[in-house]
């Protein structure tokens, strides 16, 4: 379905409505208004628990055609939305219950912000007139909507019908606005039972509003760069997907190697001549872009939390194509600033090149990108050999287009950054900047839901995986047919060594482990265990091949 269609009200059956009404509740309420809003724009799945007090928006999925995915924790159910919104460039759609259920879900809504992705979560808050109530009623809390709008750009409590559809566009709006984020809507218990009978017009998906287009003159001035570069070079973020096609061949015309941040990664083919990969965390490519004499930067926020040598010191001189016009001016400065998003203004970019360029052959690469490449990788393997090497060997046994997800594990920022090399976004799953533990089967979840001709592996460490294991059992719920490969590293191997370079001794870092494939059998799943270091690609391949939720032992103690 189109983001543009609307889904006609479906009929309420007579039994539902007697029922309903027996209970005090009208069928036909506010909480469906506002889920047929979500459906129209084409919005398919959502995650949450149902609770006591947000079962009218529950109540109207089956019949709107909207699959209602039962995580055993929000927090998971809230990343779970968010790979699925990575994979359908949809807004993912939590359905939380007031209280608990709202602040559990506060962590992954968190992490949509800081990675720039758009997350609605819908939630029901204290009936109308009883706002900050200390009587001790279900879910008592001091401030919700308080706690919500600390975390995220748009957070808003509606007062009537009219209100909740109206924040609901507005969301959508926010989604498809220069920087995607996540809205929070919250809806008085009276109100969400409350009857509502909205006009179709009301109802219907709202057009896109048009951003603002970047003078000409700016790009001209931007085309005159890069044609006059001698060392152009590209840094592409997240916001460069919907223009991916057109900055490859932007990189060609120039003969311009390209760097992505990690929510950019795959934007240009990772087995392209042209592409670093990944890599801002290393050296190599973090110098060749300093070395360029023009910086082209598409839709990146260039966070600093990447850089492990410190913020980007750009020689030359820079070009930043970014819808937001507030953050465009965050960094290094400027020679060219574009506001706009990346899809239409590369596209003229490219156009001018093309014209400046009529005639010309098609230049070569100013530098040796695959020795740059290679001095990623000795640098990856210097610093973290264990983890490369141990990622190179699963990704070695993962089966052609596969999708990818990870934590804040070492495996996953040391191991599989470096050696997973997709070929187009939104295969390679992770959240570099806001850092969570346990993202890596919930988004996993998410990813197979949302592309489920796919194989979907997730790869973690043990801390992390024990901060959502129970989505496991979502997992098997849900019938999907997924591996999770648990790297053990015995606790929470990095923070040891932190402590340990600081002086410390291991201190609440060592910690005890399950018997893992046991465990993945008690979830209905099936367990693998690597015993000898030469059984690895073996064991991964087999756990991908079987059928279900699989989850493969690797005790990192074998490999150093």
């Amino acid at each position: 379905m189109s983001a543009a269609q609307t889904v006609p009200g479906a009929a309420v059956p007579e039994a539902e409505r007697r029922a309903a009404r027996a209970a005090g509740v009208h069928p036909e309420n506010t909480g469906l208004a506002i889920m047929r809003v979500v459906r129209g724009y084409g919005v398919d799945t959502v995650f949450g628990i149902p609770g006591t007090h947000n079962l009218e928006f529950y109540r109207h999925l089956p019949r709107l055609g909207i699959r209602a995915v039962t995580s055993r924790h929000e927090q998971g159910a809230g990343y779970a939305a968010d790979a699925w919104a990575q994979r359908t460039e949809l807004p993912g759609v939590v359905v939380a219950t007031s209280g608990p259920g709202l602040l559990n879900a506060l962590s992954a809504a968190g992490t949509a912000y800081c990675e720039s992705r758009p997350m609605l979560i819908l939630a029901p808050g204290p009936a109308r007139g009883h706002e900050g109530s200390t009587v001790g009623t279900l879910h008592e809390t001091k401030d919700q909507l308080g706690a919500a709008a600390s975390v995220i750009d748009l957070a808003v409590r509606v007062e009537s019908a009219e209100a909740a559809v109206d924040a609901v566009h507005a969301a959508f709006e926010l989604f498809r606005g220069p920087r995607p984020r996540p809205a929070y809507v919250e809806v008085p218990l009276d109100l969400l039972e409350e009857a509502a009978a909205l006009d179709e017009a009301v109802l219907a998906a709202r057009e896109a509003a048009q951003g603002a287009a970047a003078p000409a003159a700016e790009i001209e001035s931007a085309v005159e760069l890069l044609l006059a570069a001698k060392r152009p070079a590209i840094l592409a973020g997240r916001g460069s997907r919907r223009s991916r096609e057109q900055l490859r061949e932007l990189a060609e015309q120039l003969g311009a190697p390209v760097v992505t941040s990690s929510n950019g990664k795959g934007v240009i083919p990772e087995s392209h001549p042209l592409s670093v990969g990944a890599e801002l965390r290393l050296a190599p490519a973090v110098e060749l872009l300093e070395g360029a004499d023009v910086l082209l930067i598409v839709g990146s926020k260039i966070a600093v939390g990447e850089f492990m040598t410190g913020p980007l010191s750009p020689r030359g001189a820079v070009i930043r194509v970014d819808a937001d016009a507030a953050q465009i001016r965050v960094g290094p400065p400027l020679a060219t600033e574009l506001v706009g998003r990346a899809e239409n203004e590369v596209p003229r970019l490219l156009a001018g090149v093309r014209s400046g360029l009529e005639g010309a052959e098609q230049a070569s690469p100013w530098c040796d990108v695959a020795a740059v490449r290679e001095a990623c990788a000795a640098e990856a393997m210097r610093t973290s050999r264990a983890s490369v090497e141990v990622a190179t060997r699963i990704v070695s046994a993962l089966p052609q287009g596969v999708i990818v997800t990870g934590d804040s594990s070492q495996i996953s920022y040391n191991g599989i950054a470096e050696a997973f090399r997709p070929d187009a976004p939104g295969e390679c799953l992770n959240m570099i900047t806001y850092a969570t533990l346990g993202y890596g089967v919930p988004a996993a979840i998410g990813a197979k839901l949302a592309s489920p001709e796919r194989h979907v592996v997730c790869v973690t460490g043990d801390g992390a995986l024990m901060f959502s294991v129970v989505e496991l059992q979502t997992a098997v719920e849900q019938g999907l047919d997924l591996t999770v490969v648990c790297v053990d590293n015995g606790g929470y191997g990095e923070i040891e060594q932190n402590e340990i370079d600081r002086g410390i001794a291991p201190i609440a870092v060592q910690l005890r482990q399950p018997d893992w494939p046991l465990l993945a059998r008690a979830f209905g799943g099936t367990g693998f265990a690597v015993a000898e270091a030469s059984q690895l690609e073996a064991v991964v391949a087999r756990a991908v091949s079987t059928p279900g939720v699989s989850l493969v032992h690797v005790p990192m103690g074998l490999f150093e």
